[in-house]
């Protein structure tokens, strides 16, 4: 029997998994934009415990499921969203803080692309923001404290007594 040498060659094309063109249509990840450029700096956990009490108290549904762990609200959704828009460039996430902000990309991107979302809806979701804000900002100093206590738990040296 003879055998035939066959070689396949294997072909890499690189793409990117999302682009900014998918972000301009997708409603979900616009609203999210706009509602970090209205919070300013937000932590992850703070805006996912936010889109929540909009879906759940205020009636504002952007489309995320949350599911409750130990009554704090999770949803894989916005984590996915968000990882996306800073894997865009769109949004950044402070290094020390670990809140989120729009990048000089976000702010350009919003003003070119905001109007996509209608007036109104812009409207009432910065409304809710401005009634939830005390309630945003509790979460975030919470997780400033933890993540202080944190880093200093880091740096103190333990000292063995003998």
């Amino acid at each position: 029997m003879s055998q035939s040498k066959t070689t396949k060659e294997l072909k890499i094309v690189t793409r990117p998994v999302v682009t900014v063109e998918a972000v301009k249509r997708d409603k979900r990840k616009l609203m999210l934009l706009h509602i970090i450029n209205e919070v300013g700096e937000i932590s992850e956990k703070a805006l996912t415990q936010l889109l929540h009490k909009m879906k759940e108290e205020k009636g504002i549904d952007l489309g995320y499921n949350f599911y409750l762990i130990a009554d704090t609200p999770n949803s894989k959704e916005v984590q996915e969203d968000v990882r996306v828009l800073l894997y865009l460039g769109l949004i950044e996430s402070d290094p020390i803080s670990r809140k989120l902000r729009l990048t000089s990309l976000g702010k350009e991107f919003l003003d070119a692309e905001g109007g996509r979302v209608s007036q109104d809806e812009l409207g009432r979701v910065k409304e809710v923001i401005n009634e939830l804000r005390a309630f945003i900002q509790s979460l975030d100093s919470t997780t400033e404290m933890l993540l202080r206590s944190l880093r200093g738990l880091g740096r103190r040296r333990r000292r063995r007594f003998r």
